[in-house]
């Protein structure tokens, strides 16, 4: 049995569980988890390979859940909402997916991705193959908040959250979380989630489903322009799935939140606003 970290909030209600998203840790909720403990008891858990956690391998989606499942169990957390950023919007769906006695919902804050047939898809994987647990030069937490904080995350939780995110080396370095052979098993998940579509994808969940997606892009980087097109593209075309989703599956609601992917941090209050109403209006 591996048991996660977990960092309990508290709070006194219905049971949140709260996941990250890739490269990220649990860290990354603390603003939204201290506002949802007004009316729920918040656990915030780092997925193997991520803070500190202990590292899995293979990294497949069925480990990752088994080992929420245990994690869950001795805690004594038999139900819960099940809500996730990113990769930790993924895991939160195929969570309920794998165990609908346990998830009373789950909420999935933009974790979606993209299949093959997008142009540009091919450059973005190579991109990533090429950073995935990479080390980071000395000044790699300095550079995160700088970049943070151009999008409104204030300086002093951006930096916490970078550095629960990576590992302090000796020689002033940063190994990126999680390691090189844990990242590229999980981009390998997510390739195998994103290429049926979104549609397909969600088809056998039958849990409430929130699915929140972000209203805006995040600014690419100098040189590569091109990949505002792809993005602009994939989004529009998850828009599209949500939107038919929304008229047909019952069980699924639909948000876009005026924020980019990094949302939790950008926006605490509008997720936490977001999720404290959908658990409001859930049956039972």
């Amino acid at each position: 049995m591996t048991l996660l970290q977990v960092h309990d909030f508290g709070g006194e209600g219905p049971q949140l569980v709260l996941l990250h998203g890739f490269g990220r840790s649990l860290t990354d909720w603390d603003a939204s988890a201290a506002l949802l403990t007004a009316g729920h008891r918040v656990l915030a858990v780092d997925l193997p390979g991520h803070g500190r956690s202990p590292r899995t391998s293979p990294w497949t989606i069925p480990t990752v859940v088994r080992h929420i499942a245990d994690t869950l169990d001795a805690h004594g957390v038999p139900e819960a909402v099940v809500v996730g950023h990113s990769l930790g919007g993924l895991v939160a769906v195929e969570y309920a997916r794998a165990h609908p006695d346990g998830a009373r919902a789950a909420v999935n804050l933009d974790g979606f991705w993209w299949g093959p047939e997008y142009p540009g898809a091919e450059r973005v994987g190579e991109g990533l193959l090429a950073s995935a647990g990479t080390i980071a030069p000395p000044e790699y937490i300095e550079q995160q908040v700088v970049n943070s904080v151009r999008l409104g995350i204030p300086a002093d939780h951006a930096e916490t959250a970078a550095r629960s995110a990576a590992r302090p080396l000796p020689d002033g370095t940063w190994q990126i979380l999680p390691e090189r052979t844990e990242a590229l098993e999980i981009l390998d998940e997510l390739h195998r989630l994103g290429a049926p579509g979104v549609t397909t994808w969600l088809d056998g969940v039958d849990r409430p489903l929130l699915l929140v997606q972000a209203g805006r892009r995040l600014p690419p980087a100098p040189g590569m322009e091109w990949f505002s097109e792809f993005s602009a593209r994939f989004a529009q075309g998850v828009s599209d799935d949500l939107d038919t989703l929304s008229r047909t599956r019952p069980t699924i609601s639909v948000h876009r939140i005026d924020a980019t992917h990094l949302m939790i941090l950008e926006t605490p209050e509008g997720v936490a606003t977001r999720v404290a109403e959908f658990v409001r209006g859930l049956p039972g």
